[in-house]
């Protein structure tokens, strides 16, 4: 198995994990082979910022990569070929970096590949995050997901915070759940916890089938949220609006949902641009 963090650069989960799994792990108590690469994108992690300050490339968008390319795309292309096919299974670690916040979730993708979609769902259900969530990706090329997913691998991901920073909670479901992946794949002699085993609710099982889930915006200004994180959402409620400082007497325009569901991620910032990430909702499934 193959674990990542730092594919961005302000999502610390990752890399706090996985450093202490580094730690922890004994290899004579490893079943198989287990490669840990906590800063994926190192320049990135050591910035603090969400792309590589030395080519300004996004990580995620970058694979397979380019043997002689920028700094990105080699590392990218080096994971591609010298590491993912190592892999029978890869979990990326994410969380909202200094811009998102989310609900914290771990995912698995709709596939064409039926028998490895049902792997990595269970995979997901082993990690047992308050959500797991079934997603369909709008924007796939040059992700390490996609990239697994392409050689017919195992890909688990997941989200876990964001603004930034990193709370005990969110920390604790990135090391819970990393093990628990190692004892659903039989790499370490343990048996995954489940949350209810930690006195903790259900999983809630959700999903994310098409761009509706998105609320993207159109406007620059000061963003208002109106509703906060895992709350019920319907059709055409209003999610935020955004305000323009530059025209006090103007209305804000507001934003509303194009479906039901839950909140389950927003913008962290309040100055959006046009094209911003506004909102997530998931649906129950």
């Amino acid at each position: 198995m193959v674990l990542t963090g730092g594919n961005h650069g302000d999502e610390y989960e990752g890399p706090i994990a996985l450093m202490k799994l580094s730690r922890a792990l004994d290899a004579k108590d490893i079943n198989g082979q287990v490669i840990i690469i906590p800063a994926l994108n190192y320049p990135a992690v050591l910035a603090g910022c969400r792309v590589s300050p030395i080519d300004g490339v996004n990580m995620n968008r970058a694979f397979p990569g380019k043997r002689d390319g920028t700094v990105s795309s080699m590392i990218a292309h080096f994971v591609h070929q010298k590491i993912l096919p190592l892999a029978d299974a890869v979990l990326d670690i994410h969380s909202g970096g200094k811009t998102m916040m989310f609900s914290p979730f771990a995912c698995y993708h709709r596939i064409p590949d039926a028998a490895v979609m049902e792997k990595a769902k269970k995979a997901v259900l082993a990690f047992a995050a308050p959500v797991s969530l079934e997603l369909v990706e709008l924007d796939a090329e040059g992700m390490i997901d996609t990239a697994v997913e392409d050689m017919g691998k195992i890909f688990i991901g997941c989200e876990l915070g964001g603004g930034g920073t990193t709370t005990t909670g969110t920390v604790s479901i990135a090391e819970t759940g990393i093990r628990n992946l190692l004892a659903h794949f039989e790499i370490i002699s343990e048996q995954p916890r489940s949350l209810e085993e930690r006195g903790l609710p259900a999983t809630r099982l959700m999903h994310m089938p098409d761009s509706d889930c998105y609320v993207i915006s159109d406007d620059d200004g000061i963003y208002e949220a109106l509703v906060d994180l895992n709350s019920s959402i319907n059709i055409d409620d209003a999610i935020g609006q955004v305000h323009f400082p530059e025209k006090p007497e103007r209305p804000p325009v507001v934003y509303r949902a194009a479906r039901a569901g839950s909140l389950i991620g927003r913008t962290h910032k309040a100055l959006v641009e046009s094209g911003d990430f506004l909102a997530l909702i998931a649906a129950e499934m």
